[in-house]
C-alpha cells in the first residue's frame, strides 16, 4: 500500500495571499471630514436624507454657511448613481414628489450654494421608469438590482455629455436641491464604445501609428522625446478621435523614440478638468525611470535572440496537462545570492543563461526528475524596486552576518533600506505589457525585452516550461497626479471597480480592477495573447483569480488555446491557466457577477489553488493561531503545548484533517466517493471545511492546484519548526518537510511546489517576505545553508509572534546542516521520479480517478495518522479496467 504516516505515528480560510502585500492604499474620499447621511454598505435601502438648507443657531452664521457650503458640494465627490445604458440611469433614491434632472458642465463648474446647483451648461429632465432596470442591467451590475431606473429622453448628444461633468439631482417643487449625486460611466461607455480595432503603438515600413481608447477625454496630445529622460519633446501632436478612439500617425524615425500622452479629462476624484500624463496602457518598452512609453516593434528581428522563432518545436513535450508540476520561483531570489553567476547578471533574466551556474544546475536536477514548469512571480513592470540600478542601496551582509540569530538587528537594517533596495515580489503593477526593467541589465531601450525572452529560451532548453503570474486584479496607482497611475488617467472611473458611493474598491489591497466592464475585460485578454504570443510562454497564473469574473476567465482559456504555430508561432492548446479562486471582498456570493471562485470554475480545467489540503496537512489556517497543528505537525499524536481542547477533540479533528487530505489526494474532485473517517461513504463535496462548505470542488483533475507551502507566508521548513514540540531533532523535521511534499508530489491533479521546499529553505519564520529583502529572501543552490537562523523576519509582519520565534532561532539544534539539506533534495528528485514512472499517479479524468483510487485505513477504527491509498490498473482481478502502466497493475 502507498502508506502516508503522520510523523508522530508508531478549515478552510482561503490564502487572501496578496494582502500581505502591501500597506493601506489611500483612494479618493471626499475631502472633508463630515458625517455620512447614509450607509456605505454594498446593499443598500433607497437613501431618504436631504441636502441642509439651515443655519445652525448654535455658531455663527458666517461660520455655518461655510460649512453648509462645503457640506453640500463635498456631495458631488459622490457617484451613486450610475449611468448603465445610453438610455438609462439607475439611483438608490427616493423620488417623492420631487423631479429628477440630469446636469452638465462642460468646464467643471458644478457647485452647489443655498440648496442649489449653480454652473450647468445643460438641465435635463429624467422620467422615473417603473418597470425598473432592464434584465441585461441587472446581469451586468447585480449590486445595484433593487435601484430606481430613470429614463432620458431622445435626441440628446450623448457621447458630448460623456466628456461633461455630470451630476443627477433631485428638485422638491420649489425648484430646492434635495438630493444630488456624480455618475458612474461604465455601463454607457461599453454600450457605446466598446472595441476591438488596433490599441497602442503599430508600425508599418512607412509610419508609426497611435490608437487610445479614451473616450471621456476632451483632448488628447502625444508628446514625443528622443531620449528616454530629460531634454523638451521633439514634437507635441494631436490626436484625432473618431468614436472613443483617438489616433495618429507619425513617421517611421519615431520608431525608437519614447512618448507620453497627455490627456484632459474630466476627473471625479478632484471635480475638475485635469491634464493627465500617462503611459500608453499598451506600452511594449519603457524608460529607465518608468515615466516615457518606448516605441519598439515587438516583431523586430532585432529584439529576437537566435533561433527566437523556432522555439516553438523546442518546446519541453507536455502531453496532457495531469502531466505538468510546478516549481514556483522569484527572479531575484534566483541568483542574487549565487556566486557562479557573474555579479552584473546576478538577480536578473541572463542569469537564467549560463548554463553552469549553481542555480541553472539545480533546476536541471528538478527538471531531470519530472517537473515541466517554472512559475516565474512578477515580471511586468511593478512600483517597489526602482529600475536604475545606480538608485539601490544595501546592508553590508558581513555586518548582518556578525548579529545573533535571534537578534532584531538584521530586520531593523533591511526595513530602513527596503523601499529603496533592489528587492520587492511584484504585486503593485503598473503596466502589464512590460518586462520589469530592474531585472535587465539596461532599464533603456529595448534591453529589457531581448533579456527577457533569452531567459524563456534558455529554460525551454533546460527542460522547463514557462508560467507568468499575473496581477490583472488591481493596480498599484490611481487618480490624475500619482506617478504609478496609467488607466485611471486615461478613462477615469472606468478600470477600477468602485462601490455604491463612487470609491474605489480595494479588497484585493488597492485599486481593484473590474473585469467586467468591457474594455478592461479586453485588456487582460490582449495582454495575455501579447506575452504568448511575443514571449512564448506557456502558463499564467492569476493573483486573486476570485477578483475577476469567470466569463474573462474562459474567454482568456480559450483566446490563448486558439493560438496556433503555424500563424501564431506558439501552441495555445499546451497553456494552461491556474490562480487563487479566494471568494471574498465585494465580489464575494457572485457580488459583481460570477466570479471566478473555486466553485464557480468547477469543470473548466481552470486551476485553483486548494487551501484545504494545505491547512489539513500543516495545521490551521495562515490566518489562525501559528502553533495549531496538522497531520504532519503533531496533531494529537505528539502535542506542541497549544490547546486543541479534550485528547477526544485532538482526535476528531486529526481524522477530519485526513479526510480532507484524502479528498485532495484524489484531485479534491466534489464527486469522489469514499469512507470518512465515521465510517460513512460520502462524496468529496459532502466532507465540509471547519466553516462548513465543502471540501471538494473540482469537476476534473486539472482543476485543482495542491499545494503546501508557496511564496505566501512561512516557508513549508518553517511552517514545521514552528508548529513541532521544540525538543524533537532537526533530522525528524526534515522528514516532516519530506512527508508534506510526499503527500504534493503524490496526489492527483497538479502539484505545485514552492523554490526551496526541496532544499529546506527557510525566511528565518518571516511570515510575508514580499518586501523583506535578499537577506530573508536568500536560496543557496550550493546547499550549505538553508537560510535558517538569520534574525528575527520583520517587525511589521511578524513582531506579535516574536515570542514564538525568538527561542527556536536561538536555539542552533533547529538549523539543518549540508548532510540534511542534501538529503532532502534526493528524496525530493526521488518522489518526483516516482509520480512521473506511473501514469497512475497522474490520471486525466474524474471516472478514472473514482475507479481506480482507493483509500484504506478509514472509519471509526482507523489507526490515526495513517494514510493508505492504492491505484489501480488493468489487471485479472479488475476486468474491464484499461491497462494504462505497462509495468505494474496496482501501486500500493
Amino acid at each position: 500500500m502507498l502508506l502516508l504516516a503522520s510523523s508522530f505515528s508508531s478549515l478552510s480560510h482561503p490564502s487572501l495571499s496578496n494582502l500581505h502585500h502591501f500597506p493601506h492604499s489611500s483612494f479618493p474620499q471626499p475631502s472633508l471630514h463630515l458625517p455620512l447621511p447614509f450607509s456605505t454598505s454594498q446593499t443598500t435601502p433607497i437613501r431618504r436624507h436631504t441636502i441642509s438648507c439651515s443655519l445652525s443657531s448654535s455658531s455663527s452664521v458666517e461660520q455655518s454657511a461655510v460649512s453648509i457650503s462645503q457640506m453640500q458640494s463635498s456631495l458631488l465627490l459622490y457617484s451613486r448613481a450610475y449611468w448603465v445604458t445610453e438610455s438609462v440611469i439607475a439611483w438608490n433614491v427616493d423620488l417623492g414628489n420631487g423631479f429628477c434632472y440630469l446636469l452638465s458642465s462642460k468646464d467643471a463648474s458644478l457647485s452647489i450654494a443655498d440648496c442649489k446647483i449653480q454652473g450647468e451648461d445643460l438641465k435635463i429632465k429624467l422620467e422615473e421608469d417603473t418597470a425598473g432596470l432592464p434584465a441585461n442591467v441587472v446581469e451586468k451590475f447585480p449590486h445595484i438590482q433593487g435601484y430606481r431606473a430613470f429614463k432620458l429622453p431622445p435626441g440628446l448628444d450623448i457621447k458630448s455629455l460623456l466628456k461633461s461633468q455630470l451630476v443627477v439631482a433631485i428638485y422638491d417643487s420649489d425648484e430646492k436641491c434635495r438630493d444630488c449625486t456624480g455618475l458612474q460611466l461604465p455601463g454607457v461607455l461599453d454600450e457605446l464604445f466598446s472595441y476591438n480595432g488596433p490599441l497602442g503603438a503599430h508600425f508599418s515600413e512607412e509610419a508609426v501609428s497611435l490608437y487610445l481608447w479614451a473616450p471621456t477625454a476632451q483632448a488628447v496630445h502625444a508628446y514625443i522625446y528622443r531620449d528616454p529622460s530629460g531634454d523638451d519633446p521633439i514634437e507635441i501632436v494631436p490626436l484625432e478621435e473618431e468614436h472613443g478612439v483617438w489616433r495618429t500617425e507619425g513617421p517611421k524615425c519615431w520608431e525608437g523614440c519614447y512618448y507620453v500622452y497627455e490627456v484632459c479629462v474630466y476627473h471625479p476624484s478632484t471635480l475638475r478638468f485635469e491634464k493627465c500624463y500617462a503611459n500608453d496602457p499598451y506600452a511594449r518598452g519603457l524608460s529607465a525611470d518608468g515615466r516615457r512609453t518606448f516605441l519598439l516593434n515587438i516583431d523586430s528581428d532585432e529584439l529576437k535572440p537566435d533561433g527566437w522563432d523556432s522555439l516553438a518545436n523546442e518546446k519541453p513535450g507536455l502531453h496532457s496537462f495531469s502531466d505538468i508540476s510546478i516549481y514556483e520561483m522569484h527572479i531575484r531570489d534566483f541568483s542574487a545570492n549565487d556566486l557562479s553567476v557573474q555579479s552584473e547578471f546576478r538577480g536578473g533574466y541572463l542569469a537564467f543563461t549560463l548554463l553552469e551556474s549553481a542555480g541553472v544546475l539545480h533546476l536541471k536536477k528538478l527538471s531531470s526528475a519530472g517537473v515541466t514548469h517554472v512559475h516565474l512571480l512578477p515580471t511586468f513592470q511593478f512600483a517597489g524596486v526602482d529600475d536604475r540600478k545606480e538608485n539601490w542601496r544595501f546592508v553590508d551582509t558581513s555586518i548582518l552576518e556578525s548579529f545573533p540569530a535571534d537578534s532584531d538587528q538584521q530586520q531593523a537594517l533591511i526595513t530602513a533600506i527596503q523601499n529603496v533596495d533592489a528587492y520587492n515580489w511584484g504585486y503593485n503593477p503598473v503596466l502589464w505589457g512590460v518586462p520589469k526593467g530592474s531585472y535587465a541589465s539596461n532599464p533603456n531601450g529595448p534591453y529589457r525585452i531581448i533579456e527577457f525572452r533569452k531567459m524563456i529560451q534558455a529554460l525551454n532548453r533546460t527542460g522547463l516550461r514557462i508560467v507568468l503570474d499575473t496581477v490583472y486584479n488591481h493596480l498599484q496607482g490611481s487618480g490624475p497626479f500619482d506617478d504609478h497611475s496609467v488607466l485611471d488617467k486615461i478613462v477615469p472611473g472606468y478600470y477600477l471597480r468602485r462601490n455604491t458611493d463612487g470609491f474605489i474598491e480595494n479588497s484585493t489591497c488597492m485599486n481593484n480592477t473590474a473585469s467586467e466592464h468591457f474594455m478592461v475585460e479586453r485588456l487582460i485578454l490582449d495582454d495575455l495573447v501579447h506575452w504568448a504570443v511575443n514571449y512564448k510562454i506557456d502558463g499564467f497564473r492569476f493573483d486573486l483569480m476570485g477578483h475577476i469574473m469567470k466569463s474573462t476567465m474562459v474567454k482568456a482559456k480559450n483566446a490563448l488555446h486558439c493560438l496556433r504555430k503555424e500563424k501564431d508561432g506558439v501552441d495555445g492548446s499546451s497553456i494552461y491557466i491556474y490562480g487563487e479562486g479566494w471568494d471574498f471582498g465585494e465580489v464575494a456570493n457572485n457580488g459583481r457577477g460570477i466570479n471566478a471562485s473555486q466553485f464557480n470554475l468547477s469543470g473548466t480545467q481552470i486551476g485553483s489553488f486548494n487551501d484545504r489540503i494545505r491547512d489539513a496537512i500543516l495545521g490551521g489556517s495562515p490566518f489562525g493561531h501559528p502553533l495549531q497543528q496538522g497531520f504532519v505537525t503533531g496533531l494529537l499524536l505528539q502535542p506542541n503545548g497549544h490547546d486543541h481542547g479534550t485528547e477526544a477533540n485532538a482526535k476528531s479533528m486529526l481524522a477530519t484533517s485526513m479526510d480532507h487530505i484524502q479528498v485532495g489526494m484524489a484531485a479534491n474532485l466534489k464527486d469522489f466517493v469514499l469512507t470518512n473517517s465515521k465510517g460513512e461513504e460520502v462524496k468529496g463535496s459532502e466532507v465540509l471545511t471547519y466553516g462548513g462548505t465543502p471540501v471538494a470542488y473540482a469537476s476534473c483533475p486539472t482543476d485543482t492546484i495542491n499545494y503546501v507551502s508557496a511564496h505566501d507566508n512561512e516557508t513549508l521548513f518553517d511552517i514545521v519548526s514552528l508548529k513541532t514540540p521544540m525538543d524533537i531533532n532537526v533530522a525528524e523535521r526534515c522528514r516532516i518537510n519530506h512527508l508534506a511534499t510526499s503527500i504534493i508530489a503524490l496526489s492527483q491533479g497538479i502539484p505545485f511546489f514552492h523554490s526551496g521546499d526541496e532544499i529546506l529553505r527557510s525566511k528565518s519564520l518571516d511570515r510575508d517576505s514580499y518586501n523583506s529583502g535578499d537577506w530573508f529572501n536568500r536560496l543557496d543552490f550550493t546547499y550549505n545553508s538553508n537560510n535558517w537562523g538569520v534574525g528575527l523576519p520583520p517587525q511589521e509582519k511578524n513582531e506579535k509572534s516574536w515570542p514564538l520565534i525568538k527561542p527556536r532561532l536561538a536555539d542552533p539544534s533547529f538549523k539543518p546542516q549540508k548532510i540534511n539539506i542534501l538529503a532532502a533534495l534526493d528524496n525530493f528528485l526521488n518522489l518526483l521520479r516516482i509520480r512521473y514512472s506511473s501514469p497512475l499517479f497522474r490520471l486525466r479524468t474524474a471516472n478514472a480517478i473514482q475507479q481506480r483510487v482507493c483509500f484504506h485505513n478509514t472509519g471509526p477504527s482507523l489507526v490515526d495518522g495513517v494514510i493508505v491509498m492504492s491505484i489501480e490498473d488493468g489487471h485479472e482481478g479488475f476486468p474491464g479496467l484499461p491497462q494504462l502502466d505497462p509495468i505494474r497493475s496496482i501501486i500500493c
